[in-house]
């Protein structure tokens, strides 16, 4: 796993190209604003390794695909009485 550096959005604004090169370099990057996590910068390998470990796991197993979307699809937009 990378390493993680945690960094304001003050922060990054004024040092954006030490924390680029920071990513470059393969480190995950936290961005916190009033402290709270507001989003995260990966380096593209990671991201791209990500998705496809996530895909991977979706596909994985006896799994009826249109009987998960009829699912998902009823959970998020079902009728509140």
């Amino acid at each position: 796993m990378s390493k993680i550096t945690m960094a304001t959005a003050t922060e990054m604004q004024n040092n954006f190209g030490k924390y680029l090169n920071l990513i470059i370099s393969g480190q995950q990057i936290i961005v916190t604003k009033n402290g709270k996590e507001v989003g995260r910068f990966i380096p593209k390998d990671t991201a791209v390794s990500y998705l496809t470990d996530s895909l991977t796991g979706i596909l994985k197993g006896d799994s009826d695909v249109d009987q998960a979307k009829a699912e998902r699809l009823a959970q998020k937009y079902e009728a509140v009485d």
